[in-house]
């Protein structure tokens, strides 16, 4: 394939639902020449309770129907999918590049004043490899408290970003950090932007509060200018979006953001 077609084609993003979506709106906005092929893997959700191998094979799935769709490159925009396959997506398709998630412990680190730092996450973040090598390498002298927040990616699925069941849940995640002195919080997961005003609300404006997406989205404009497959005119391809369950939430969340509109498909996952 020539380098012209390559650079007509769009970035892939996936997620397990509308977590992504952060990640996608980080990338627009750096990158508003590119078009976007979005996957919520909204009928599975949440990927975070499952075993590894279960969402191995939902990522290995997903990134076959991206490329065939002619992603070019593919964000695994999930701090869960990307500690349980990256290192398999890569070896699968050793010619696409694939830019992973992982919590911000780095910049926390460097952000700390008190040398407390408070980890949002989920269970298969906390235990993975990849989150582990990251304590060793950047956190060894600081204190990291993590809470795997069970139940809030389902609430950020179902749009209730600002109900009172969400601030109670957040309230116990985060009141307890910050009263052993934690300063900075790291959002662990795709979904937890979606929150971020309702964190900041109950954390305080003392708090720093990490949100990698911008991050992700210099990386991608990195790769794309190592390969030097920058689309030269504007969402050439259009935007796409795809879900495995109802589009109701997905909706939602691409008002809430600066994504353009799109129309968005169902895909049965097999």
């Amino acid at each position: 394939m020539d380098i012209q077609t390559i650079q007509q084609q769009g970035i892939g993003v996936f997620d397990s639902g509308i977590g992504g979506l952060t990640v996608a709106n980080a990338i627009h906005s750096r990158l508003p020449n590119e078009s976007i092929y979005y996957f919520g893997d909204t009928d599975r959700i949440p990927y975070g309770t499952k075993p590894v191998s279960t969402i191995l094979q939902y990522c290995l799935e997903i990134s076959q129907f991206l490329l065939e769709q002619g992603a070019k490159i593919i964000v695994v925009a999930c701090n869960t999918a990307t500690a349980a396959a990256l290192p398999q997506l890569r070896a699968t398709w050793p010619g696409t590049p694939f830019i992973g998630m992982e919590p911000a412990v780095k910049p926390a680190v460097k952000a700390s004043r008190t040398g407390k730092i408070g980890v949002l996450a989920t269970r298969t973040t906390f235990q993975s490899t990849r989150y582990h090598s990251l304590l060793r390498r950047f956190a060894q002298s600081y204190q990291c408290f993590e809470d795997p927040c069970i139940g809030l990616v389902e609430l950020v699925e179902a749009g209730r970003w600002s109900d009172p069941e969400t601030e109670a849940l957040l309230r116990s995640i985060i009141q307890p950090m910050l009263s052993k002195g934690v300063d900075t919080l790291v959002l662990g997961c795709t979904h937890y932007p979606f929150v971020e005003s309702l964190i900041r609300t109950i954390a305080g404006p003392d708090i720093e509060i990490i949100n990698p997406a911008p991050a992700i989205a210099r990386r991608v404009e990195q790769v794309l200018t190592e390969y030097h497959w920058h689309c030269p005119s504007k969402n050439s391809g259009g935007q796409k979006y795809w879900v495995s369950g109802n589009k109701d939430t997905m909706e939602m969340a691409l008002e809430g953001l600066s994504l353009p509109p799109s129309n968005i498909y169902r895909f049965q996952a097999q």
